[in-house]
């Protein structure tokens, strides 16, 4: 009676004291929780070439008491497909005796080697890695992802929602000697869908702008440079080259500095680059008309500062397509001295100094220029930014600018995320643009365009001329300002951006070499060739026709 007694205590304190903590203990044993590898999206090109994509890889195990060679055998098998001693081999054999890692991110060809060999004892255990088959091409627009594959730059960071494909932990029950039931699998739970991020670059141009400006830094022996090629209609990059760059494969082996793309993070003072658009100012606001004439008297004084022009030779009464051609600072700063400084100050907000173009890439630095009343204060303040100089942007920030100048007056953003589509075609989603925002008549940007044209047909621009084809262009030769104030003795940045084709304004090409220092260094000796070079693979790539005789343009059907 005792025992039966103790027994139904026993019983009592199983199934009703502790039976909620012995359930929650038999349902951990019995469940076990899934998250399955789901690989990340691939990026492509507009043309569909893969830019960044999943590949297997092996890493390879030893396990030497499972050997049934000896381990100098083995050794000896395995070293030319590893390109490695076989003493080394066997001197990690002799670690201890299973477990051994002997080789990390095998590929498919080399881990098939292996299997060939039929050796007992060796073990590969298949994983995932990132692959860039274009290596340093297009590394500043694709980054690359860390060993904990985490996008760290470019669209690998930027878009990581879009390249990481949703994956859902699932609870599967198992059996007792711990198989898993298989009738509690959700169906397609580890399904992968064949989504592409497609991007607005074409790497053939990518290609044509990344030689052209690594034999100019080259030849000028210049710290980098780059190359933005833009849609003026949409704002979609074409092509986006910085140089130097890096192997997003072996982004490890790299200077940490070549990571930031610096035509986004770096702010530099525009030039004479930024001349064209100050003229479009000065024509909206009508302090000028388009056959308005200055004299150019070689120098100015203003508030107690004298500015000189960059180059002698050509003072004396000027047209504004003539301050364009031969980029007079004196006929500049005559220009805006007609517009009121709190106007003029206004006009650069509008265009967007002192903001980001948001494009969707990360890292991007806001433009900087000085304070409403700082400017408007200091009569040199006006000045200096009649030429370029006391404010700074970004090389994306100028393109944007120069592309209101192409596309009829309006503010685009710049891209380079097309959206994702599917390995037919069809589009499953895409980026929704802030809309374009008019900041100039058609009428004023087509009176700058063909001023800008006679800068590349009589002025600085002429080594950036392409026979039977219409461009416009502006050079600039900026001084390299200190982040203290003041400029660098010696240093430049060279520039130059180029519009084409006049009569149907569409691409726009910037170049920017920064610190060339061999050889005769001007914008249109520097960078100008690299734009007229990227220029015609744009015209053989996108077929574009010749342009027609002016006459022809203008003259009814």
């Amino acid at each position: 009676m005792a025992a039966s007694l103790g027994l139904a205590v026993n019983l009592f304190k199983l199934q009703v004291v502790r039976a909620p903590e012995l359930v929650g203990k038999a349902r951990q044993q019995q469940m076990v929780y899934l998250r399955p590898f789901i690989p990340r999206r691939p990026v492509v090109d507009r043309n569909h070439n893969v830019l960044a994509m999943e590949r297997p890889v092996y890493t390879l195990y030893a396990h030497p008491k499972l050997f049934n060679l000896s381990k100098e055998a083995i050794a000896t098998k395995l070293a030319p497909i590893l390109n490695r001693s076989p003493a080394e081999l066997v001197k990690q054999f002799n670690t201890r005796n299973s477990g051994i890692k002997i080789a990390l991110a095998l590929s498919e060809e080399i881990a098939d080697q292996i299997a060939l060999l039929r050796l007992n004892g060796l073990e590969m255990i298949q994983q995932y890695s990132r692959l860039y088959p274009q290596h340093n091409l297009v590394a500043d627009v694709v980054g690359y992802v860390d060993a904990d594959r985490r996008g760290q730059a470019g669209v690998e960071y930027s878009q990581e929602n879009l390249l990481e494909r949703s994956v859902k932990t699932i609870r599967l029950r198992q059996t007792g000697n711990g198989a898993l039931m298989s009738t509690n699998v959700p169906k397609g739970f580890v399904h992968a869908d064949d989504l592409r991020l497609q991007l607005t670059l074409d790497i053939r141009l990518q290609r044509a702008a990344q030689y052209s400006l690594q034999q100019q830094l080259q030849k000028f022996n210049a710290k980098r440079g780059s190359v933005i090629v833009m849609d003026a209609r949409d704002g979609s990059i074409l092509t986006m080259v910085s140089e130097p760059s890096y192997d997003p494969n072996e982004y490890y082996k790299s200077d940490v500095g070549l990571f930031k793309n610096w035509i986004l993070s770096d702010l530099y003072e525009p030039g004479s680059t930024f001349k064209p658009l100050n003229v479009a100012i000065a024509l909206e606001t009508g302090a000028i008309a388009p056959n308005s004439v200055f004299n150019d008297s070689g120098t100015i004084k203003v508030g107690g500062w004298t500015i000189k022009n960059a180059e002698k030779g050509h003072e004396g009464a000027l047209s504004v397509a003539q301050i364009l051609q031969y980029s007079s600072n004196i006929g500049m700063v005559q220009m805006i001295q007609r517009i009121k400084p709190a106007d003029y100050y206004s006009w650069l907000q509008k265009l967007g100094l002192g903001q980001a173009v948001r494009i969707d890439l990360p890292f991007e630095a806001k433009s900087q220029i000085k304070s409403q009343k700082q400017f408007i204060s200091s009569p040199i303040e006006p000045a200096t930014a009649s030429f370029g100089q006391g404010f700074s942007l970004t090389p994306i920030q100028l393109v944007q600018l120069h592309a209101a100048l192409a596309n009829g007056g309006k503010l685009v953003t710049p891209h380079v995320v097309r959206g994702l589509f599917d390995t037919k075609g069809q589009v499953h989603w895409q980026p929704t643009l802030p809309a374009p925002r008019q900041v100039f008549s058609p009428k004023t940007t087509q009176t700058v365009l063909e001023m800008m044209e006679t800068v590349v047909t009589q002025g600085t621009g002429k080594t950036a001329q392409i026979a039977s084809y219409r461009i416009a262009g502006k050079t600039g030769t900026a001084q390299k300002a200190g982040p203290r104030g003041g400029y660098y003795s010696g240093a430049k940045i060279t520039s130059f951006v180029g519009i084409l084709p006049v009569e149907s304004p569409r691409y726009v090409v910037l170049a920017v070499v920064d610190e060339p220092t061999k050889g005769i260094i001007f914008g249109s000796t520097v960078a100008a060739p690299v734009v007229k070079s990227v220029m015609e693979a744009l015209i053989t790539i996108e077929q574009m026709p010749p342009s027609q005789p002016e006459s022809k343009l203008t003259s009814s059907p």
